[in-house]
């Protein structure tokens, strides 16, 4: 079973924020008087008025939310090269749905972020967990997430942040989501091709074509059109929308290297797809 798999990665690796000038030994800039350290390295450097926020603070906070409400819950943790981490707390409860795939459960998962380098916000968002291939599917929406500037004080902000997230969760978006993707699972697509050429224009995640004179698919994007065929084929006639929105999840979050940040702004994106549903 997937969840049983899952990423754990260390993600409390020692952290502290000091003087640019204790470590040098030289007066610092303006705007340069800090060194954020992680694990030993020197990851950033900020202002005096930066606020250095822990994982141990941001993530146990979040935990201790799921522990409070007595939900049950797998954790997986996420640490790239002591710079960003992200930790998935995937509910498992009476929440859990599938679709016509009776193995693959869908849960529903709350995203958190932090990072020491300064290239991602500390924040939290709603998506879902696919089990039958651990693909997360990070559904975005502007109700259902939050972020946390780096400035002084920032901690008091914690709480009310994730207090706020986590009863958005609670509350119906979930089943609002979950039955788009049912609908979705009804429409057929009979032009894969078209169907991928027509939302990689409008996301613009790459080219389509191999190049300005030659209009067949680039390697990714044959990529793309194996993925929705292996998709479709393990359970029905022709591949779906459903297939589709999974294949373009999958790129993103596997074949693409990007950023927790550029991933999530990517997702927002696949919004086009959804809107296949009410052509």
């Amino acid at each position: 079973m997937y969840l049983h798999k899952l990423q754990q990665d260390e993600i409390f690796v020692s952290n502290e924020m000091k003087s640019l000038e204790s470590i040098t030994g030289m007066p610092s800039r303006k705007g340069l008087e800090n060194a954020i350290i992680s694990n030993g390295k020197i990851v950033n450097v900020v202002s005096s008025s930066y606020g250095h926020i822990p994982n141990e603070l941001f993530f146990k906070k979040a935990e201790q939310l799921l522990i409070d409400a007595h939900l049950k819950y797998h954790k997986r943790t996420i640490n790239r090269d002591d710079r960003s981490f992200i930790t998935d707390f995937i509910i498992e409860d009476d929440h859990q749905f599938s679709l016509k795939n009776e193995e693959g459960k869908i849960l529903p998962m709350l995203r958190f972020k932090n990072s020491y380098d300064g290239r991602e916000k500390t924040s939290g968002h709603f998506g879902f967990y696919r089990e039958v291939c651990t693909n997360g599917l990070h559904v975005s929406n502007a109700q259902i997430d939050f972020s946390i500037k780096h400035t002084k004080n920032n901690t008091e902000l914690i709480l009310p942040k994730l207090n706020g997230l986590f009863e958005r969760f609670l509350d119906n978006e979930y089943y609002e989501i979950t039955q788009k993707f049912r609908e979705m699972e009804e429409i057929t697509l009979i032009d894969t091709r078209a169907f991928v050429k027509d939302i990689l224009k409008k996301t613009k995640l790459f080219p389509y074509e191999c190049s300005d004179t030659n209009d067949s698919p680039s390697k990714k994007s044959r990529e793309l059109l194996d993925l929705i065929a292996v998709e479709g084929n393990d359970w029905y006639e022709t591949p779906t929308l459903w297939d589709g929105y999974n294949a373009f999840n999958w790129m993103l979050h596997n074949t693409l290297k990007k950023t927790f940040s550029q991933q999530e702004k990517l997702d927002k994106l696949i919004k086009y797809i959804n809107k296949y549903a009410f052509l």
